[in-house]
This record gives structure tokens, C-alpha cells and sequence, in this order.
């Protein structure tokens, strides 16, 4: 019998002991029964639940989704539905090749209240079938960050700081520190963090995959934590803080521009890479292309026209675009200020 604290799921049923035969053929197990002589109460155990199903006039359904090793859903004779779902297909989606898309500087320009009151807005139209989420995040007002320790179920994640400043914690790491303009971030699946609090002036740009991911809370861990381990792995790849103003610039891989790299290519073995960019000397209608599963560029300032096939786009300051591999682009010009994030994705290298 469950502790007089403990809670459990409380359903309805017409038929208590048909209901008691399908929850312990769906994996349940019969814990108690009331009263034996004439039973109208029973509680079960089982897939880390308390489920307590009582007598009743009338059923009372429910629905229960329970994490199974395929993916199948039956209905027990009160109505309830249990839903197994399989945990690949819950932390993944189905592989698509990389699309074609191109989110112009003005539009939509709506904000989203998300986690811990924070602003959202969507870079990527359509999110690459589920594996591509890009997000400029501002706040309303400087200050302490009402946040919470917390991870994120993620293959691939980065957080750059475009303006102003944030200070964060992360697990292992030591003591918070301060984020600013041109600093970037690799975190890595599943470490935990907090942002603490940031200026008023503070916008980051996070891009994760997939796109549609599952946050967790740490009710356990106290951030800063006495462990300090800087290199170890989290799920095959290292934190990496990356500091702007210590940075140097190498040539990209298009002729005519020099580039930072962040050193998250290696840390994460080459399952995100990401480069800050700017022009060199660059000739106009140069051609390129690449080979990564796709590549996300967002102009964080200056502006530059992009030619596929008979198309050209002038991306200004704010605009973002998504490059399939193995196509043909041209660069044809840009301005001398352009500023480029670069976030070059290969998921495969997971499989």
C-alpha cells in the first residue's frame, strides 16, 4: 500500500475486476484490494506509476503515456489509454535532408514569452522537418533571471551572445561567469546550468537540434558544484566556452573572408561546428559549397546578396538562411561591416 504521503492516478471503472486483469497484463502489478469480500477499491504498481482504480457507476477514463520499447496504444474497458511510446522515437526525429530556406531581416516580427520569461523569435521557417531550431532571445528587463537549474534532452546545442551580457552557471564548470557580446557556448546534451541574471541590453542567438526538445529540472543540484572537471564528456561531447575578445581570425573555407572558429567543431566530434565570419578582400559571384548536413547563417550586422540558381537574396542585419550540402551558391558581394554566424550541423555523425 502506497505511503500517506505518496500520490497516485485515481480512475473510474463499472467493471473493477476486467479493468485489474488489462492494467496487469499491460505490466501493472496488483499491490492491494478492498474489500475482499465485495472489491470496489485496488491499487496497482508499475512503469513508475500508482494507479488506484475504484468502483463506480460510471468510467472514467484517463490517458497514461508510458516510455515502452515499441510504440503501441490500448484502451482498457473504462475508457483510459495507454500509450506506449518508444524512447527513440521521443528523443529524435525521422531523418530529412536539409531544405532551402531564407528568413528575410523583417519578417514576422513577433516575440514569444518562453521559458522563465524569456522572449523568443523563430529563425527557421518550417524547423528542417524537426531537426533545426534557431531563436534570436531577448529579455523584457535587465536583472536577476527568475531560472531554475535545468538540462535540455538535445543533440546539438550553442548559445552566442550578440549584445550586452548574461551571467550562467554550468555543472563542472566552477564559479558563474560573465558572458558578453561575441562569447559563445557548446552545451553539451544534458548538462546542467542556470542563467542567473543579464543586462537589459542582452540578446543571445541559440540554435539546438533537434528542434523540438524536452527540458528537465534538476531539484538536486546546487550550482556552482564542488566538482570541477572542465574536460570531461556529456553524452560524447566537452563544454566549450568560447571568448571573442581572445579569439583570432583564419581564413574561411570561401576565399575572401577570414573567419574565428570557436573550437566547437572538436569538442562536439564534429556534430556542431561554429565560426564567426567577416570579408577580406571577396570577389564578387564567388561560388561555393559544402558538404555538412545543412549550414545555418544569421547577419549579425552588415548585409550580403546570396545567389542560388536564377534567385538572388539580400540578407540584411537580423536575416537568416538554411544551405542544403552539395549545391552551387554564389556570394555576390556584401558589405564591409558584414558580420556572419556561421553553425555548420552534421547530425550523422551521431549514428
Amino acid at each position: 500500500m502506497p505511503s500517506p504521503t505518496a500520490a497516485e492516478v485515481v480512475l473510474l471503472c463499472r467493471k473493477l475486476t476486467a479493468c485489474i486483469d488489462f492494467f496487469v497484463d499491460a505490466g501493472f502489478r496488483l499491490e492491494t484490494i478492498f474489500p475482499a469480500d465485495d472489491p470496489r477499491r485496488a491499487r496497482l504498481r508499475g512503469h513508475g506509476l500508482d494507479v488506484c482504480l475504484e468502483r463506480s457507476d460510471v468510467d472514467g477514463g484517463g490517458h497514461l503515456r508510458i516510455s515502452g520499447n515499441r510504440a503501441r496504444e490500448i484502451t482498457a474497458p473504462n475508457g483510459t489509454v495507454l500509450e506506449f511510446v518508444a524512447a527513440s522515437e521521443r528523443s529524435r526525429p525521422t531523418w530529412q535532408p536539409a531544405t532551402f530556406v531564407v528568413r528575410p531581416a523583417d519578417e514576422d516580427p513577433h516575440w514569444i514569452t518562453g521559458r522563465a520569461g524569456l522572449l523568443y523569435r523563430d529563425l527557421v521557417n518550417g524547423r528542417q522537418d524537426g531537426w533545426l531550431v534557431a531563436s534570436r532571445i531577448r529579455v523584457e528587463r535587465g536583472g536577476p533571471v527568475e531560472d531554475y537549474v535545468h538540462f535540455h534532452r538535445v543533440t546539438a546545442q550553442i548559445i552566442y551572445c550578440r549584445t550586452g551580457s548574461v551571467r550562467v552557471v554550468y555543472e563542472n564548470q566552477g564559479e558563474p561567469f560573465d558572458m558578453i557580446a561575441g562569447d559563445c557556448v557548446l552545451q553539451p546534451p544534458g548538462i546542467r546550468h542556470r542563467v542567473l541574471e543579464c543586462s537589459s541590453d542582452l540578446e543571445v542567438v541559440e540554435v539546438s537540434s533537434p528542434a523540438e526538445h524536452e527540458t528537465g529540472v534538476d531539484h538536486e543540484l546546487e550550482l556552482p558544484n564542488a566538482r570541477l572537471a572542465p574536460d570531461e564528456p556529456f553524452a560524447g561531447q566537452r563544454f566549450v566556452r568560447h571568448q571573442g575578445s581572445r579569439s583570432v581570425l583564419q581564413p574561411w573555407d570561401i576565399a575572401g573572408f577570414d573567419c574565428r572558429d570557436t573550437g566547437i567543431g572538436k569538442a562536439s566530434n564534429d556534430v556542431v561546428a561554429v565560426r564567426i565570419v567577416r570579408p577580406a578582400s571577396a570577389p564578387p559571384g564567388l561560388p561555393f559549397h559544402h558538404a555538412n548536413d545543412r549550414r545555418f547563417w544569421f547577419v549579425l550586422r552588415g548585409e550580403l546578396v546570396l545567389q542560388r540558381g536564377a534567385a538572388t537574396h539580400r540578407l540584411a542585419k537580423n536575416a537568416a538562411c538554411v544551405l542544403p550540402p552539395n549545391e552551387t551558391f554564389h556570394l555576390n558581394g556584401c558589405t564591409p561591416d558584414l558580420e556572419l554566424l556561421e553553425v555548420a550541423l552534421n547530425h550523422r555523425a551521431l549514428e
